[in-house]
């Protein structure tokens, strides 16, 4: 996996570098979905694709990084 947080997690606290796999996951599933669920695509229309647990899911990821980043954040104040 070629992604800087993972190669720069002892730099992070501890309790993020724990999540620092499950970060990068998140990362790279939101940015792959954010395209077809902005734009669509000749045969994706995002209204028709996604389901409400899809949604949840989009959310609760999100909530969780920036939960992690409030950590780091008030780590290094």
């Amino acid at each position: 996996m070629g992604y800087l947080l993972v190669e720069y997690r002892e730099l992070l606290p501890p309790e993020v570098a724990a999540e620092v796999y499950n970060l990068a996951w998140i990362s790279k599933w939101l940015r792959k979905e954010r395209e077809f669920s902005f734009y669509g695509d000749l045969d994706f229309i995002p209204t028709e694709e996604y389901t409400v647990q899809d949604a949840r899911r989009a959310m609760a990821d999100a909530e969780h990084t920036v939960k992690l980043a409030l950590q780091m954040i008030n780590a290094t104040a």
